[in-house]
């Protein structure tokens, strides 16, 4: 009797999770934000700055907490020298957020969408706020290609989370047709979690042929490992971290060409899959050496497109695809 009501409970239990998964997207975590509104101040701090001498990062980290990353040249991908610094750490005292010292006595403050840096011999510059867009948002479908998602309705997808007052698709879904070789659009969008830290934070996904990830994380002001954004999981880093901060649309434009198989099964060649992140190659041409993550097993024919659900509320837009010969 015991065993079969621990059955019970197990099966119940289970059943609890996966509903708690699909419906993410309207019940999601304190400290969880969706819009801009309601995400308080460190969020309209939190950003990118920009001068003619460089650009800076700063991270969130909630509890009026922040990292600031400092880039000579510009912002990633667009000017930066690819020298990266560990960062300072700041938190909001009054009407401005003060970061720690560096280590050659700069000192930097941020208040009212301003980043002041005072050297050590008292000369004072400034960075201004920035908002970057992606040149991909809003890409139109070429004539040949599979509408998978355009607001309209969500037919292309298995037991889909649609927010139909935003005309959003929610992660946790895979698309009914499988595909071989192709060419993919798609728009995403990260929620805020200022608490969170890696992985927890706004993580998802998007599998191709289901069964190799490319990542889908708030990345913003990380390092960009083989796990954060733009990445193949846990295989290969982006070439450089592109992730905008949450709640800002981003893109991924994706060249994905299939591994090829033998008659005995063996596989010949490997998957190809070519990435740009916000309009930034991420990914050249990259050899994907087997199936990453839960993927499905390598193997001959296509596979579904897969937006994985990590109970985050991460949504998409404007999905379409290109199949190659």
């Amino acid at each position: 009797m015991l065993n079969r009501l621990s059955l019970i409970m197990k099966y119940h239990l289970a059943a609890l999770l996966v509903c708690a998964s699909a419906l993410a997207a309207d019940f999601h975590e304190p400290g969880t934000f969706l819009d801009p509104q309601s995400a308080g101040p460190d969020y309209a701090d939190q950003g990118e700055y920009l001068n003619d001498w460089g650009g800076a990062q700063v991270i969130a980290l909630g509890d009026s907490k922040f990292h600031l990353v400092i880039y000579k040249g510009g912002l990633p991908g667009a000017g930066w020298d690819g020298e990266r610094n560990p960062g300072l750490d700041g938190k909001r005292e009054g009407d401005q957020i003060v970061f720690a010292p560096s280590e050659n006595g700069f000192k930097h403050s941020l208040a009212k969408g301003v980043l002041k840096t005072v050297t050590s011999d008292g000369a004072e510059y400034k960075m201004n706020k920035t908002e970057r867009t992606s040149p991909t948002i809003g890409a139109k479908p070429p004539t040949k290609a599979i509408v998978l998602f355009d607001g309209s309705n969500a037919d292309a997808w298995v037991d889909p989370h649609v927010d139909a007052k935003r005309k959003l698709i929610a992660a946790g879904t895979k698309t009914k047709q499988s595909f071989t070789n192709f060419t993919l659009h798609c728009e995403f969008l990260l929620p805020f979690k200022p608490a969170g830290r890696g992985q927890g934070r706004a993580n998802s996904g998007i599998y191709l042929q289901d069964r190799y990830e490319v990542q889908i994380l708030d990345s913003f002001g990380l390092k960009g490992e083989n796990n954060e954004c733009g990445a193949i999981y846990s295989q290969q880093k982006p070439l450089v971290n592109m992730c905008f901060p949450p709640l800002t649309w981003q893109t991924y434009d994706i060249d994905f060409t299939s591994a090829q198989f033998d008659d005995s099964g063996k596989k010949t060649k490997p998957a190809i899959v070519t990435v740009k992140q916000n309009g930034v190659l991420v990914q050249d041409k990259y050899a994907i050496k087997d199936k990453t993550g839960g993927g499905k097993p390598e193997g001959p024919g296509g596979g579904a497109i897969q937006l994985q659900g990590h109970g985050n509320p991460v949504f998409f837009r404007n999905i379409w695809v290109v199949e190659k010969s």
